[in-house]
């Protein structure tokens, strides 16, 4: 028979100094993080592993690391705590006459070209409701719809979304950027495999987008020379403006910069120029209605 065990065992005290010392890897700095001696802090610590049934912790002369079991033990903790600071969050809220919360992650991309719009008319909309935004890479957005981080995610649908509910979202098309002087600034349109020959401005690595690229490039039995890498799209279009190489961009997010520094646009013959982002949830974790009322309006867009 599968043994368990009793939730009112625990207290978040405890839950504290567990996730101290896995932290820290010292139950004599956890339980000073926490504000306990060192012998309350032992008992609780085999207290709480006594509960589980379980050792959570591996304790030497070094300091002490996480067992297997401990990992997952961190895991639930580290989920809970998050989930108490969201209660927390989210009934502040409510004693301000704000009603609602959302967590909503998404790429620079969305961010930049079609988000700022559509949040517009839905914060009009609903006062009442407080959007949450965060910029991070696609990779990053899925993890966090997984673990429950972040509520809606707006990504490159080329990233891995196991798991995930996807509903289409925009369509942005993927352009070449480069200075006037360049070779392939008279040109209209060009195939990417042509553009490879040439030093390349990138984002840094984790992007999606330079992920796509760079394997469009090894299936061209090539590679892309990243002379420079930065973290956003404007970066980007000065280091092109300033003769440092090419790069691929989303046309609409970065029209501004193309004017303001006169940069020239080549369109990519390629299909996947053509990229499609989508908005994703976790149908394991059930949205708030705020939440719901939000990708709602991503579906309408």
């Amino acid at each position: 028979m599968k043994k368990s065990f009793t939730l009112s065992r625990f207290d978040f005290v405890t839950l504290r100094l567990f996730c101290a010392v896995a932290q820290t890897g010292s139950i004599t700095k956890g339980a000073e993080t926490c504000h306990l001696a060192l012998s309350a802090a032992s008992r609780r610590l085999s207290e709480f592993e006594s509960a589980t049934g379980s050792q959570l912790l591996e304790r030497s002369k070094k300091g002490v690391q996480l067992t297997p079991a401990g990992h997952l033990a961190l895991q639930h903790c580290i989920r809970l705590f998050q989930g108490l600071e969201r209660f927390n969050s989210e009934l502040s809220d409510y004693s301000q006459g704000i009603r609602g919360h959302v967590r909503l992650w998404a790429n620079m991309s969305s961010l930049t070209e079609y988000l700022p719009s559509i949040l517009h008319d839905f914060l009009t909309d609903h006062s009442d409701i407080v959007v949450e935004l965060e910029e991070q890479l696609s990779g990053d957005i899925a993890r966090a719809l997984v673990d429950g981080i972040a509520d809606i995610g707006v990504l490159a649908h080329e990233t891995s979304m196991d798991g995930l509910s996807v509903i289409p979202f925009k369509t942005n098309e993927l352009v070449v950027l480069c200075h006037a002087s360049h070779p392939l600034a008279k040109r209209k349109a060009v195939d990417f495999k042509t553009c490879l020959q040439y030093d390349f401005v990138g984002l840094n690595q984790g992007s999606s987008l330079l992920e796509l690229t760079s394997r469009v490039a090894e299936k061209e039995g090539m590679h892309m020379h990243m002379r420079v890498q930065v973290r956003s799209f404007d970066a980007m279009c000065h280091m092109i403006a300033a003769g440092l190489g090419i790069g691929v961009l989303p046309l609409g997010a970065c029209v501004s910069q193309v004017q303001a520094l006169q940069l020239k646009v080549v369109r990519l013959k390629n299909a996947w120029a053509q990229r499609e982002l989508v908005a994703a949830y976790n149908p394991k974790r059930e949205l708030s209605p705020s939440a719901q009322l939000l990708l709602a309006a991503l579906k309408r867009s």
